[in-house]
């Protein structure tokens, strides 16, 4: 299967330090799916070019949109699943990451499931952003899996390419990721499965054209 993993930081300098400490958690995750036989990519923020002005891909007449946000657009509708590696900012999730994604409505995400994974350079690993991250999906569309996976002092864990650092009790971080890859990827096929024997929207069509289509009767 096909993963999206959203590195949700646009921080590139320090402070804080070390720099871009996301990067390092989203390319673990992207290595523990491989390690499943699992195809992922990393999508990080800072190889977009986001208007200044915020206007979303939808709002685009059809092959307008820039091209790396239609490139990602397509790669969202063919993915699988979705993992989210957020920062805390302010008791919160990131800010980049969600900019990113309410580019996108949710007719690219739904009926597809994702993970939250959250860390800090502290002691709590981002685990309020984790809170803030589950109703965001949800209405997003790709709705999270129960497991979440919060990493305190990620800098102690993994080294700046993604590998377990020196010293760390990798095996027992590994079953704890694992957990929570191992119900992204089970909801993840069963979501592709059910795609197969019946297309989703025939049923709940996704809303394109007026806000009045949420609308009751």
């Amino acid at each position: 299967m096909r993963f999206l993993v959203f590195l949700g930081s646009a921080r590139a300098s320090s402070p804080p330090n070390p720099p871009r400490l996301g990067e390092r958690v989203a390319r673990a995750v992207v290595a523990e799916l491989a390690a499943h036989d699992q195809e992922a990519e990393l999508i990080d923020p800072l190889n977009y070019d986001q208007a200044a002005v915020f206007r979303p891909h939808f709002s685009y007449a059809k092959g307008t949109a820039p091209a790396d946000i239609e490139a990602l657009a397509d790669k969202i509708a063919g993915a699988d699943g979705y993992v989210m590696v957020s920062p805390e900012y302010n008791h919160s999730m990131s800010p980049a990451l969600a900019h990113l994604l309410n580019h996108f409505g949710s007719s690219l995400f739904s009926f597809r499931p994702s993970a939250i994974v959250t860390y800090s350079a502290g002691q709590w690993g981002g685990v309020r952003a984790g809170v803030a991250l589950r109703p965001f999906l949800s209405e997003l569309g790709c709705l999270p899996v129960s497991a979440m996976v919060h990493i305190p002092k990620a800098h102690e864990v993994f080294d700046e390419t993604g590998a377990f650092a020196a010293g760390v009790d990798a095996a027992s971080w590994r079953g704890y990721i694992d957990r929570t890859l191992a119900q992204l990827e089970w909801w993840a096929g069963a979501a592709r499965a059910q795609r197969t024997h019946e297309d989703p929207q025939r049923r709940s069509p996704a809303f394109r054209r007026d806000p009045a289509q949420r609308n009751a009767p």
